[in-house]
């Protein structure tokens, strides 16, 4: 059978290459963006290829593989089966549309679902879009090729929300894999896009323009962070790939000429033996590539980023979210200020290049006090980089079933939006005062980097330089002070739009 496997992005997440820079690059015959590849259609092309299927990969940040290019292809090569990647809220709509569209003109072809967002709404999907034809619930590994081994018999597939006939049937959950070595390493050739290690943001902060790809080496996430949904798509399990496995696709990709990776983990530093393999493995084989990854702060694995280092990991995220316990309490982090600043000062003591941090603010009951507490605690750690984001709720994490039993969420009206808790939460700083906040906090933060910090920031400012223009750069360090557009109006819950409310009813 033919497949098409067909990725749809956010707008706001990703960007073309500047011109300037694409020149000083080789011709690949490639499109060049700033985005994270699609890793969940390209782990699952080769598997659906070894079950002697033929496959096509769409990914819609390509120039010519948007929604008219898509509908085109299926005219001209008529696929079996249309597979989509449905990972986040924010692409529901577009991949909504293009779903109806595909169906109007092929409609024999079934039409599949799959990914985070599409496993904690499949009936809902099933109930609101009728181009799509069934959901696989959790992961594809198995449960796609068994989907295309059974389409006479859906009922057969466990795992599988499917349209029978008027009613929406749900067949018996499909476990979670165990054996994560069992499958063969992504396709990272058949997409013709070269992807560019960068924030794709208006000013495009270029990291590298080495040949980039992304590495899943674990899955799920045992902790309980009241705004994720990944404990509950995992069912709170953190899976592993062996060492082995892991060093068998880094030769492939260093053998393919891949200089830059990044880990996909929701938490990499979990288990400290496997590190330390991981790690002798790539100092061993003297692979060519850097490498970076995402961890938390309170792993037993803090004590190797000397190894770390040595195997040329240069970047280190850590998911810091507050400067305040009050407010880390309150989110669910299970983490310590004295954690916080341990972990940092560890990576960079141990020659960790770059340590960025993730704040949130805008979190229920935090103060402004607590928010300039939080930049002041940026200011203190040894952190290179940080952003602070408004925290916002999704279904599927545990703060927006509290909002449900709040009376705040529709549930059954609201499951395909995403909301900005300070739109929707009465007892969290409106917006615009969160903006005014983040934008004091942000000219004290750098002041105080550039006073106390003066040859860090020139080595940050001259890390950016090579490859963005000085007018780029300043855009970028001033965008904190830019009040920027809507890409997209913010939505509210269904309650508020029968109320004809435009914020929560906030008490004095």
């Amino acid at each position: 059978m033919n497949i098409f496997l067909i990725f749809v992005r956010d707008e706001t997440f990703y960007n073309l290459l500047p011109e300037n820079l694409n020149r000083l690059m080789a011709d690949s015959g490639k499109a060049r963006v700033m985005a994270l590849p699609p890793l969940g259609i390209q782990t699952l092309a080769p598997i659906v290829r070894q079950h002697g299927h033929q496959v096509r990969m769409f990914d819609t940040c390509h120039p010519q593989m948007k929604s008219a290019d898509i509908l085109q292809a299926v005219r001209d090569e008529k696929p079996d089966v249309i597979a989509f990647s449905l990972m986040s809220t924010t692409t529901y709509a577009e991949t909504k549309g293009m779903a109806q569209q595909i169906k109007a003109v092929a409609p024999d072809s079934p039409i599949i679902v799959g990914g985070v967002f599409a496993s904690m709404n499949a009936a809902q999907i099933l109930r609101d879009c009728s181009a799509v034809d069934c959901v696989g619930v959790g992961e594809g590994e198995e449960l796609l090729p068994d989907y295309l081994d059974n389409l006479n018999d859906p009922g057969a597939v466990a795992g599988l929300v499917w349209r029978n006939g008027d009613e929406v049937t749900s067949n018996e959950p499909r476990p979670l894999l165990e054996n994560l070595d069992q499958y063969p390493y992504p396709d990272r050739t058949s997409l013709p896009i070269d992807y560019i290690e960068a924030l794709p943001l208006d000013v495009p902060a270029v990291f590298s323009l080495d040949k980039f790809c992304t590495v899943q080496t674990t899955r799920g996430c045992p902790f309980n962070c009241i705004y994720c949904d990944i404990p509950a798509y995992s069912k709170h399990r953190w899976r592993y790939r062996s060492p082995e496995s892991v060093i068998g696709e880094m030769q492939e990709l260093n053998d393919s000429g891949f200089r830059s990776i990044y880990l996909t983990d929701d938490h990499f530093l979990l288990k400290r033996d496997r590190i330390q393999d991981i790690c002798n493995g790539i100092i061993g084989r003297n692979f060519d590539f850097h490498w970076s990854c995402e961890g938390r702060v309170d792993s037993n694995a803090i004590d190797q980023m000397a190894l770390m280092s040595k195997a040329n990991c240069k970047a280190l995220m850590f998911g810091i979210e507050s400067g305040t316990q009050k407010v880390l309490d309150r989110l669910g982090k299970k983490q310590t200020l004295e954690q916080i600043e341990y972990a940092v000062d560890e990576a960079k003591k141990n020659g960790i290049e770059r340590t960025h941090g993730f704040f949130l603010i805008g979190s229920p009951g935090e103060t402004k006090e607590d928010i300039m507490e939080s930049f002041r605690f940026a200011a203190r750690l040894k952190l290179d980089t940080f952003n602070f984001g408004r925290l916002c709720v999704y279904r599927g994490t545990p703060l927006w079933n509290e909002y449900v039993e709040k009376g705040i969420i529709d549930d059954e009206r609201d499951w395909y939006k995403w909301f900005k808790c300070s739109d929707i939460d009465p007892t969290v700083l409106p917006g615009e005062t969160l903006n005014n906040i983040r934008m004091k906090g942000y000219a004290g933060l750098f002041a105080r980097r550039i006073v106390s910090r003066p040859i860090q920031s020139y080595k940050l400012i001259r890390y950016l330089g090579r490859n963005m223009e000085l007018s780029d750069i300043i855009k970028l360090i001033s965008s904190p002070f830019t009040k920027r557009p809507y890409y997209r109006e913010p939505e509210l819950p269904a309650k508020m739009i029968d109320l004809g409310l435009k914020e929560p009813i906030r008490d004095c």
